[in-house]
């Protein structure tokens, strides 16, 4: 561990060469830049795109930095997991009246609030951490700085916080941009693009800085909320749903209450979220430990699943069109036990990647019908109200997967070894995986059937 300036050297080697990594991304991202400049004529559209391309750069960067920064204040994976239940906790606590207010208030407008919001946050977190420099060694048990630790909590709350009203003001502005016939193709365009930034570049990017110097992930975060508000600025036009306020709670309710379909796929979703989560945050420790992988590995690692999700967003449709809605959503469903079971099983980096890669290529596929289905049966006016229920539904139950897995690894623990411990989360999530799938199959069968 050296004087808490970079991370501490973890010794692992990327297998595959850094030259012919960045010849594949390269080539990877000109051919999807082509292919959306094929299909994102639409000024606007093309603005609010690169808009939310650049806050999800911000969130990819996040994906590795609020992580991997707790394991360089504790070790303990309970703490660990905590960081990231900061972040995700709001999307429980929030969603309802994000809902309401989306449905009341200028959409726009709320977004670039949001991210205004957002870039504070991270410029609390920039500040925080470079008072702290340099940093103590991380405790096995308990924290080295606990003032920094949780001020990063705080802020990392204001940032998900934000979160959950951008984020369904966002989706619920689409519909708005683009014809409905064309959701499935605008979702698609639009998720290849938050993965070229959020799974692709970010997480690879956020490695090698907080690698380099710890602050500069936060900073450059704060940078890009920045960047993203003033795309989002220039895209002139009203964007506000009309609604009765006394009475718009309960018809969310009803709405959601009268859709069997939505409800299946709110659960389905939330219970998929928990066990990805559970998998996801025990994954930090293992490859650090298990697999002795750098900040900058892990960032790799991350950006190897991107390609697998911009294939699927250029997929997707076309998938969706040849196999129907329900059998793509089933086989999708289908693909995250045997993903779990490999997470533990993974001998290398490589393996490792490979097994990321299909996994968020289903997991995309899943959202393309999930959340274009959604779109175009919610009536606009409503649109806002039943997004936000269903997203707690879908969303509310991440913090649950986060601190399970910490517990579950401080259980195994007592009874086996670290090494042993910390792959535990992975086979708890494969076997929930496998009831998962055998009953959202069903409940996606029935529920499109009576559509």
């Amino acid at each position: 561990m050296d004087n808490g300036n970079s991370l501490p050297d973890l010794s692992g080697s990327f297998p595959v060469s850094d030259l012919s990594y960045r010849a594949s991304t390269k080539l990877a991202v000109f051919q999807f830049v082509v292919h959306c400049a094929h299909h994102m004529k639409n000024a606007v559209f093309f603005r609010f795109v690169a808009s939310a391309g650049l806050t999800n750069l911000a969130d990819g960067v996040a994906t590795v930095v609020w992580a991997w920064m707790a394991t360089l204040l504790t070790r303990d994976p309970f703490l660990v997991a905590l960081m990231p239940v900061a972040l995700r906790l709001p999307w429980f606590v929030f969603a309802l009246p994000a809902g309401v207010v989306t449905d009341r208030v200028d959409r726009k407008t709320l977004i670039l609030w949001m991210d205004a919001l957002r870039a504070a946050g991270f410029v609390i977190a920039t500040l925080a951490v470079v008072l702290a420099l340099p940093l103590d060694p991380p405790a096995r048990t308990g924290l080295t700085q606990p003032v920094l630790f949780y001020t990063l909590m705080g802020a990392a709350l204001l940032v998900g916080a934000a979160e959950v009203f951008r984020d369904n003001a966002a989706q619920t502005l689409l519909p708005s941009l683009v014809a409905h016939d064309r959701l499935e193709s605008a979702n698609g365009r639009l998720w290849s693009v938050e993965l070229l930034g959020n799974s692709l570049i970010g997480p690879a990017l956020g490695a090698f800085l907080i690698a380099t110097l710890v602050p500069l992930p936060f900073a450059l975060n704060a940078v890009a909320y920045v960047g993203a508000f003033a795309l989002l600025f220039s895209i002139k036009g009203t964007f506000k749903a009309q609604g009765n306020w006394r009475a718009e709670l309960k018809e969310g309710l009803d709405f959601l209450k009268a859709s069997p379909l939505l409800r299946a796929l709110a659960w389905i979703t939330g219970f998929w979220n928990l066990l990805f989560q559970m998998a996801a945050i025990a994954l930090v420790l293992h490859v650090q430990e298990n697999l002795g992988l750098s900040a900058v590995d892990y960032g790799l690692l991350l950006a190897a699943g991107a390609f697998g999700g911009i294939a699927a967003g250029i997929m997707a449709e076309s998938i969706i069109k040849r196999f129907g809605p329900v059998r793509t959503a089933q086989v999708s469903l289908m693909c995250s036990a045997p993903a779990f079971f490999a997470f533990a099983f993974a001998p290398n980096w490589l393996t490792l990647a490979a097994t990321i890669l299909v996994f968020e290529f289903a997991g995309l596929t899943w959202n393309t019908v999930s959340v274009s289905y959604r779109q175009r049966s919610i009536p606009d006016a409503l649109l806002g109200r039943v997004n936000s229920l269903y997203r707690m539904l879908a969303w509310g139950l991440i913090p649950v997967g986060l601190i399970l897995s910490g517990l579950i690894v401080r259980a195994g623990e007592t009874v086996t070894t670290r090494n042993v411990a910390l792959t535990l989360p992975f086979f708890a999530a494969a076997l929930g995986a496998v009831v998962l799938g055998v009953l959202g199959w069903r409940a996606l069968g029935r529920g499109f059937q009576s559509r």
